[in-house]
């Protein structure tokens, strides 16, 4: 690590704006308590082993290297308006944070209470993150995910250019209005998954789904697997391969759909056109022309 010019170590900070404008600064063993905005427009700033415990710490910084960092419940809206911001073995209690930032790196970092976080940033790195809370991710692009768990619904609403690895989501409402989405070797609960998306891909995927994977623009489904999922695809475009059952589909608008057993397999004709849509099954319990909500 390169020495920065000014060297801050084991201090306790309480009045607004303590650091206000610092630049090449190591900032190791230091408490930031009551007093807004404490690192407000920073540049080229490491910090280790610090605590934040009130609002707005890093807003409108760049180049930033955070270490064994924590952020305590009254620490809201902690990254705002920042660039270039790398943060490592963390723990971020407020909610409310990361919003605008562009090139944030997260690794090994836990969020207790992520309510609303990681709203309209891009070009951003997920690494061994674990997400407790509603509202995560919404409106960013750009973004790669290698272990993430997320237990907490509405998650990556309107997300662009998203990839993900080994994640564990239980979530409600997940990947609504999204586009460019592929997500390889990963658990998925949740009601209402993937509704109003374009290009929604997964791979090697488990999925529990109520009335999971509807009104999708080109869904594509490589062996994945469902558990307890019901009426699904309704008026999405499909190219899916499904190992095993499926409890129920409904209204497929378009495609090819391969499956082993379908239970319930429900095609109204005045609602879709079946000519556009291939069903490969080889055991289909019972065809319905009303599906039982």
């Amino acid at each position: 690590m390169k020495v920065k010019n000014t060297q801050i170590i084991n201090k306790h900070f309480d009045e607004e704006r303590a650091l206000f404008q610092s630049k090449s600064c190591l900032v190791k063993d230091c408490t930031f308590d009551k007093g807004e905005s404490p690192l407000k427009e920073s540049e080229d700033i490491r910090l280790e082993n610090c605590t934040f415990s009130y609002k707005y710490p890093l807003w409108y910084s760049k180049d930033i290297e955070v270490n064994h960092t924590t952020w305590n419940e009254m620490a809201r809206a902690g990254v705002w308006y920042t660039k270039n911001i790398n943060v490592i073995d963390a723990m971020i209690i407020a909610p409310k944070n990361f919003r605008r930032c562009e090139k944030l790196t997260l690794k090994n970092v836990k969020f207790p209470n992520a309510l609303e976080t990681l709203w309209n940033c891009k070009d951003i790195v997920l690494n061994n993150v674990e997400i407790h809370g509603d509202y995560f991710g919404m409106n960013c692009k750009d973004i790669y995910v290698d272990h993430l768990t997320v237990d907490g619904n509405y998650c990556f609403d309107g997300v662009k250019n998203v990839e993900i690895h080994h994640a564990k989501l239980n979530t409600k409402d997940a990947f609504w209005n999204s586009k460019n989405v592929t997500i390889y070797d990963s658990y998925i609960s949740g009601e209402y998954l993937g509704w109003n998306s374009k290009n929604l891909t997964f791979i090697n995927c488990t999925i529990e789904s109520l009335q999971g994977l509807c009104y999708i623009e080109n869904l594509v489904m490589k062996n994945c697997t469902f558990i307890n999922t019901t009426l699904a695809f309704e008026y999405s475009s499909c190219d899916v391969e499904i190992n095993g059952d499926i409890d129920s589909i409904l209204n497929p608008s378009s495609g090819v759909i391969k499956v082993d057993h379908i239970k319930e397999l429900i095609i109204q004709k005045d609602k879709i056109d079946p000519s556009k849509v291939k069903i490969i099954c080889d055991h289909i319990d019972a065809y319905l022309d009303e599906p039982h909500f």
